[in-house]
Formats: C-alpha cells, structure tokens, sequence
C-alpha cells in the first residue's frame, strides 16, 4: 500500500523562528531591567536582617552571653551594618533606603529575659526606600513587622 504526501507540509517558516526569536530576546531584555534594580528589594532585605539581628541578640541574652547582647544598626553611605554584640557586622546594600528608630538608641542591649532595655518604650524601626518596611520591638522583646 503506498500512502500519497501531499502538497503542502506544516511547520514554522524561517520568518516566524526569527520573529519569535527577537520576541524572546526583547522580553527578556526587558526583564533582566526590571530585576536588576536592587533597590525596590532593599527595604525588605534590611527590614529580614534586623529582625534575625535582633533574634541572636536576645538569644545571646538568654543564655546569659552578655558580650554577644546588644545589636546595633550603622548606617554609612551606601550601608547598612549590622551588628550583634562584638560578632563581626553583616552588611547590605542600602540603594537609596533610609533607617528612621524612635523609642530607642543604639546600641540597643537585652537582658537576661531577652527583653530589651530601651525604658519600657515600643521601638519602631522604619525602613524608607521605593517602598517602606516598619518592624516594632514590644517591651517584652517581641519583634513584629507592621505599625507599632
């Protein structure tokens, strides 16, 4: 039995590989711009490492480390450092965020409750970029992002 092929064969033309060829290289291109931008990630990149900064900190004062019980925050002019006790600091980028404290001074030590020692004051922490961050520490040494 012989099987008849007609005429007409499907497939992709060269045209239409090359156009969604320049397609996906113009979209990517695009892409790659949007998440290049560090700095709209910042706020909340900062607002991650002070509350896992002030978590060692308060563990340190848990188990009674009082050389490892203070954080404190440093701003430079293209940093934030953050530091917990006499650890080295970590650093991050700060692109275009600011760091506003009220309720509290740097360094900010915690006791043996883990609570920090800051008067009994709520202190609230805000994070200014393209987007803002707020993280509140309680008296009680409770740490929370959102509005204090």
């Amino acid at each position: 039995m012989r099987r008849r092929v007609s005429g007409c064969e499907s497939g992709f033309t060269l045209v239409e590989l090359v156009t969604v060829i320049i397609l996906i290289g113009v979209l990517s291109a695009l892409g790659i711009g949007l998440f290049a931008r560090s700095s709209a990630f910042s706020p909340l990149l900062a607002t991650q490492q002070l509350e896992s900064a002030t978590l060692l900190a308060q563990q340190a004062a848990l188990a009674g480390n009082t050389s490892q019980n203070t954080l404190a925050v440093t701003s430079t002019s293209d940093a934030f450092l953050f530091t917990v006790g006499s650890r080295e600091p970590f650093r991050i980028d700060s692109s275009g965020t600011s760091l506003s404290v009220t309720g509290a001074t740097f360094p900010i030590t915690f006791d043996h409750y883990g609570r920090p020692e800051t008067s009994g004051n709520t202190v609230q922490f805000t994070f200014s970029g393209e987007s803002t961050f707020r993280v509140c520490l309680s008296p009680l040494g409770a740490i929370y992002r959102g509005p204090c």
